[in-house]
């Protein structure tokens, strides 16, 4: 892309595009196959701002704005998307509680996230039997004194053996969205049963698991927001988060046709490059067009974000657009590749295996053809 970026965008953008080269994407391949949490790399990420790019610097953050927090996720998913999905969410968990909490939860829990003293965030939404429909969850919170008791479980959290921050929803009253509430859990505490690490497709450096509340307490100063202000919440932060991943969507997908424009460049067939034959010169037509389109949506949602515009139907459009271009790309990578994309000699297979969730964490595909269905009539009529 050849856009106008300020000085401060362009310093976040080369500053993580410095680090993932250097320091991350030379461990990419042995952190997939040794399926390792790299916790030292989250302690640097710290150091440079980015586990809180678009927070005050008051609170450890680098005060750069939303879009250069989604340059910096392009760059960090160019090198490994497991990384950039831990920076992701902390992000995503420090925004939230800066945005909901209160003075001294800002001060005591942002900061943690921010500078690294938790390692990362990690935002407990799901449940076993509740994706995509967050009024189904059954988790509880009763209140009892000074304290909310939370039981019940939680699936798919990211990070969860890690952090040493998390936000967890359950259910303060009544049923569906309006009885839900947001709680700050710091890890390790008491009655917080953390599931097994699961054997996932891709993102296998990135830290998976189920969570167990058992009599669980948490202190009542740690209810971010007020009672059944939970799915407030939770959209308010999935909407952002969606940035997040069409960001992580566009720098997998630029780093698998990089990858195979190197390869058939160099790949000989009937005595030709296979660059210079038409169907793949084709092919990386509609890659790096598709691409261009999924950077730009991606952008134009940050800008409004950062604008305080409204950017609902915009992340939505960016994720919908981004993810599924990045599937689309990576597959078209490992085809191009042969034989060798089929192979972990190669990175394409590796981008493939990584890709495959964009379309469904974060709110599926299909959620996000719900949401710009119906913000479009909402805008339109």
């Amino acid at each position: 892309m050849n856009l106008e970026l300020t000085e401060t965008q362009t310093l976040i953008r080369d500053t993580a595009r410095k680090f993932a080269r250097e320091r991350v994407a030379p461990q990419a391949r042995a952190m997939d196959r040794e399926e390792r949490f790299p916790t030292e790399l989250f302690r640097e990420l710290a150091e440079l701002g980015l586990l809180g790019v678009n927070l005050p610097s008051k609170y450890g953050g680098a005060e750069a704005g939303v879009v250069a927090y989604a340059l910096a996720m392009m760059e960090m998913a160019a090198a490994d998307a497991s990384v950039s999905v831990a920076m992701a969410v902390t992000n995503m968990c420090a925004e939230l509680i800066h945005a909901f909490g209160t003075d001294a939860q800002r001060e005591k829990y942002v900061t943690r996230l921010t500078l690294g003293e938790a390692v990362v965030g990690s935002f407990a939404l799901s449940e076993p039997h509740a994706g995509s429909d967050p009024g189904a969850l059954l988790t509880s919170a009763v209140k009892r004194g000074d304290r909310y008791v939370l039981n019940g479980s939680k699936q798919w959290i990211t990070s969860g053996a890690h952090a040493g921050v998390m936000v967890v929803w359950a259910r303060t009253s009544g049923t569906g969205n309006k009885g839900l509430s947001c709680f700050i859990v710091e890890g390790g505490t008491k009655g917080l049963h953390i599931g097994r690490h699961e054997d996932k497709m891709g993102l296998r450096a990135s830290n998976t698991v189920a969570l167990t509340f058992e009599d669980c307490e948490v202190p009542a100063e740690n209810l971010l927001g007020k009672e059944g202000d939970g799915f407030k919440l939770a959209m308010t932060a999935l909407d952002g988060g969606r940035i997040g991943i069409a960001a992580q969507a566009c720098g997998v997908a630029r780093a698998a046709m990089e990858a195979t424009v190197s390869y058939t460049k160099d790949r000989k067939a009937f005595g030709e490059a296979v660059a210079e034959f038409q169907a793949p010169r084709f092919m990386m037509a509609d890659m790096k067009t598709q691409l261009s389109a999924a950077e730009l949506l991606t952008l134009r949602a940050a800008y409004l974000k950062e604008q305080k515009q409204p950017f609902t139907r915009e992340a939505s459009m960016a994720k919908l657009f981004a993810s599924e271009t990045s599937n689309r790309v990576c597959d078209k990578a490992v085809q191009l590749h042969g034989g060798y994309g089929y192979i972990d000699e190669f990175p394409v297979e590796r981008y493939f295996r990584d890709a495959r969730v964009q379309t469904i964490y974060e709110g599926t595909s299909e959620v996000q053809r719900l949401v710009i269905a119906r913000e479009t009539f909402r805008l339109i009529g």
